[in-house]
């Protein structure tokens, strides 16, 4: 389970093993989703533990930075695409522990909820 939390990014069957497995509490991460409220309300992975819009990144990004520098975060969103741009910047400010949903939501086979 830790080899998967260790890489830059995940496939959405390897999130769905992290989402059982913390479940189970055998892994701690945070899942975030920074699509748009209106396409989080459309449908969203179920284990999402907060939504922070690509459009407001400015106003959270730091305080997520700061807050979540010793935790492990998985980035989520449509396609992969606008998640891996964030994970991008957490590692490049040196957040070692962000990973990209690779795929995003559209290749998301596990439980959603809306």
């Amino acid at each position: 389970m830790q080899e998967l939390l260790a890489k830059d990014n995940i496939q959405s069957e390897e999130l769905e093993v992290l989402l059982k497995a913390r479940e189970e509490g055998k892994v701690d991460f945070l899942l975030v989703d920074v699509r748009e409220q209106m396409e989080y309300d459309a449908g969203h992975v179920k284990g999402i533990d907060m939504l922070r819009p690509t459009s407001t990144f400015q106003n959270w990004a730091q305080i997520l930075f700061d807050e979540a520098k010793d935790k492990t975060i998985v980035f989520t969103c449509r396609t992969g695409a606008r998640s891996a741009q964030v994970q991008h910047v957490f590692k490049s400010n040196g957040h070692s522990r962000a990973i990209n949903h690779a795929g995003g939501i559209v290749s998301y086979r596990g439980e959603i909820e809306r």
